[in-house]
């Protein structure tokens, strides 16, 4: 059968409705990672939706509990049609954020697909259903025309990525041999432009921390304790603030490579970063200065805030608060050494409250 052919019956199965069946029914499945009553759900979507799918292809499954206290199981799917031929391990997760019911605008809800006009709408369809989705049923359209894929394929689902992957590293290390594989190719992540298909040779990695202050027990009337009592939320902003310029340029050595290569910039001239309609407007001198967008973001690091709290936002008071938490995020690319990242937790200065930020957590 020839590759033409493959390709027909790819678009056999996306205009006939065979894709939207099978994203809707796993978009259907509330598997909220974030949400611990949701344990269930992930189970469910390896075990009564991935897992029949997979053996329908000729995989054989295997169901693997998180060795961590944290997190999801894990699937491993594998399809060996020869020794001799080479070895394919692919990933996708079936975790998605929360589903934030309610937030969407009218007619739309986290676990219902929905299109409109060339769209699809639901939770999960861009991150990651959507994706293992299409690969999936690109497999099946050669299984049908040939019979066979020409190469052997692993494929390892978990679904814990969207709270840190917790348990991967575990996973893959128990199972190294098993994994073993010539070329690892997976899908996950957005297009540089929507309407371009992309394909990375590389990502950032992601290290995930949490920085807080907690000064003392319980709030304090800001009419009688305002400029005596240090404000943790204040302590915590210029902490944050020191870790970047104004302008969101790293200034921690540790968080920064030592150059952008000029193998890197070649591999990164030419591209051209947008979000389409729809997308936000990049902002041209925010982060590392002398960089292209392109550089920016597949070339260099980036540091971000991804939530920040002190007090109670929703319901604010006239007092002083007890702490301030932020919730940060580093990508960085080669030449940077997350181990070297973060140092040891930092403890209060003395026993009268006076704090520094201190890492409470990382992954």
């Amino acid at each position: 059968m020839s590759r033409a052919e493959a390709i027909l019956e790819s678009e056999r199965y996306f205009d006939g409705g065979g894709f939207f069946a099978d994203l809707a029914r796993r978009v259907a499945i509330p598997t909220e990672s974030q949400n611990p009553a949701r344990r269930a759900e992930l189970l469910a979507y390896l075990e009564d939706e991935m897992r029949p799918s997979l053996e329908r292809q000729g995989f054989r499954c295997t169901l693997l509990a998180n060795p961590s206290d944290q997190g999801g199981p894990f699937l491993i799917a594998e399809r060996m049609e020869d020794s001799a031929l080479p070895t394919v391990l692919s990933y996708g997760h079936g975790d998605v954020i929360r589903g934030q019911e309610g937030e969407w605008r009218a007619g739309l809800n986290p676990w219902v697909l929905t299109r409109e006009g060339d769209r699809l709408y639901g939770r999960g369809s861009a991150d990651n259903k959507g994706q293992h989705t299409i690969n999936l049923g690109a497999l099946d359209a050669v299984l049908k025309t040939r019979g066979r894929l020409g190469f052997n394929l692993k494929l390892l689902l978990e679904t814990g990525e969207e709270t840190g992957s917790p348990g991967l590293r575990q996973v893959c290390e128990q199972n190294k041999e098993r994994l073993a594989a010539d070329v690892f190719i997976a899908s996950d992540g957005p297009r540089l432009q929507p309407a371009r298909p992309t394909i990375f040779l590389g990502s950032r990695g992601a290290l995930n921390f949490d920085l807080s202050v907690d000064l003392r027990e319980g709030g304090h009337h800001s009419g009688n304790w305002g400029g005596l009592l240090r404000n943790p939320g204040i302590v915590l902003a210029h902490a944050i603030a020191s870790i970047t310029d104004t302008n969101g340029a790293i200034r921690v050595p540790e968080w920064r490579p030592d150059s952008l290569t000029p193998s890197v910039r070649a591999a990164l001239a030419g591209l051209v970063v947008e979000g389409g309609e729809d997308g936000p407007s990049i902002d041209a001198d925010w982060g590392e200065p002398g960089l292209t967008p392109a550089e920016r973001v597949f070339g260099w690091c980036s540091f971000e805030v991804l939530a920040f709290v002190t007090g109670n936002p929703d319901k604010p008071v006239n007092a002083i608060p007890p702490r301030a938490a932020a919730h940060c995020q580093l990508r960085y690319v080669v030449g940077v050494d997350p181990a070297r990242c973060l140092p040891g937790p930092l403890r209060p200065r003395s026993a009268t409250g006076s704090a520094r930020p201190r890492a409470a957590g990382s992954r």
